[in-house]
């Protein structure tokens, strides 16, 4: 994989995970192009390393906001945290219980498949993107129209939201901050609000992901006999130091619009995406 490959990838990581029109589908969709594999161990742990970048360009970005709420009224904090773990807890039962039941159905008799061997199934992901395009176009539209998106987190909507999330993790192209951040608008929470709990609920889920991608790829390496070198992780570094400029660049400007009331046109983009993504699909 040249250095080219890794910038590129970066680029569009860190552009479309602030967009809530999925990363991992335009990332993976990139990959196809690139004649890279999707599915393998290496490219999976770029894939999470570019993830990595993006979180950092979030913390940098958001710190500020987070800052004042951990020096602002202790009781603020304390359900903010509450709710933030009450959401990736239910992320964690729901989403790895699917991944479990998925194994189990879909690769049984498959001696050593994984649901990581999914991510490259184009079809699956425009399936995906036009689900979690409705998604947001309703959200989107039913939101425009309403006046008062002041509730607070509670703990239903916080399980709802986590529930959402959990969904999201075994299928690339459903969106999580688009999902997340949709459903929390559809139980009026506002968008702001919606928009820094579905960033915070991100921070949180990316160090256990990028610790389970580090076991596969040190596994896969072990099998293979190759051992480990500065090969198979500088790309997830690079990858990393790239995604975040580019996600620091382009942070503010998608937060103008999910703010602006414009969220309902990356639900079409979402479908458009999805036509793209099987084109690309029966072109191969």
């Amino acid at each position: 994989m040249s250095i080219v490959h890794i910038f590129l990838l970066a680029v569009v990581q860190g552009l479309a995970e602030l967009l809530p029109v999925s990363s991992s589908a335009h990332v993976i969709v990139a990959e196809k192009l690139l004649g890279l594999d999707p599915s393998s161990p290496e490219m999976t742990f770029l894939l999470v390393m570019l993830h990595t970048g993006t979180m950092f360009a979030v913390l940098v970005y958001f710190w500020k906001r987070w800052k004042a709420l951990v020096t602002g009224p202790r009781k603020t904090l304390v359900q903010f945290v509450k709710m933030l773990a009450l959401a990736t807890g239910v992320t964690g039962v729901l989403g790895f219980g699917l991944k479990a039941v998925i194994e189990k159905i879909v690769f049984a008799g498959t001696p050593h498949s994984e649901i990581e061997h999914l991510f490259g199934n184009l079809p699956l992901i425009a399936v995906a993107l036009t689900a979690v395009g409705a998604l947001i176009l309703y959200a989107g539209i039913k939101c425009d129209s309403a006046r008062n998106l002041k509730s607070p987190l509670n703990a239903r909507r916080s399980f709802f939201i986590g529930a959402i999330q959990g969904i999201c993790l075994p299928f690339r192209g459903f969106s999580r901050s688009g999902a997340t951040i949709s459903v929390a608008m559809l139980q009026g929470v506002s968008k702001e609000l919606a928009e820094e709990f579905s960033f915070a609920l991100a921070v949180v889920l990316t160090p256990p992901v990028i610790v389970r991608e580090l076991s596969r790829l040190l596994k896969a390496a072990h099998a293979s006999g190759a051992g480990l070198s500065h090969e198979l992780f500088l790309p997830g570094m690079l990858g990393m130091v790239f995604s975040f400029g580019a996600g620091l660049l382009a942070l503010k400007w998608v937060s103008s619009w999910i703010e602006g009331g414009r969220w309902k046109f990356f639900g079409v983009y979402c479908f458009l995406f999805a036509g793209v993504v099987l084109a690309v699909h029966f072109s191969g």
